[in-house]
């Protein structure tokens, strides 16, 4: 049968009835539900008479520089991991050709160049506004296409 155990002394609810042992349950499952953040609902102010102070980290650049030193580090990172693994990897053959080593380790730097080329090359097309200085007709007609013959003629129709 279902037999009640008696709190330890010195654990928690020791010495207590059933009923200040359930609302002290409720009491600690209420606290566990209960938001450990707060976020002040307060706007902050737009400006400040304090300078500004240089946050750690990066230093703060332009995007194309952000981009340009994201890169080189990126760059930086294959050149080292591609040289130190085939150096180790003649280094324990001992027999390893450097020519072969070279062509097998460094084809994966030219592969990431052409990628980066062509990425750079495949740039979106630029949006494009017009601004008129007079009044513009615009006609919404809709245009019937035709075409017929053995010649091929195309006649537009409004």
């Amino acid at each position: 049968m279902y037999k009640k155990s008696t709190p330890q002394a010195g654990a928690p609810g020791a010495g207590l009835s059933e009923e200040q042992a359930a609302t002290e349950a409720r009491r600690i499952i209420d606290d566990a539900y209960r938001p450990t953040a707060y976020r002040d609902p307060s706007p902050v102010p737009a400006h400040g008479d304090a300078p500004a102070i240089s946050q750690p980290g990066r230093p703060p650049m332009s995007q194309g520089a952000t981009d340009a030193s994201v890169l080189l580090l990126a760059g930086g990172t294959t050149t080292v991991m591609v040289g130190g693994t085939a150096g180790v990897l003649m280094y324990v053959s001992q027999f390893a050709d450097p020519i072969v080593c070279g062509l097998v380790f460094g084809a994966p730097s030219f592969l990431v160049l052409a990628l980066a080329r062509l990425a750079r090359r495949a740039k979106p097309a630029p949006d494009i506004h017009h601004h008129y200085a007079g009044p513009v007709h615009q006609d919404r007609r809709t245009v019937h296409s035709r075409t017929s013959g053995v010649w091929a003629k195309t006649s537009n129709q409004p």
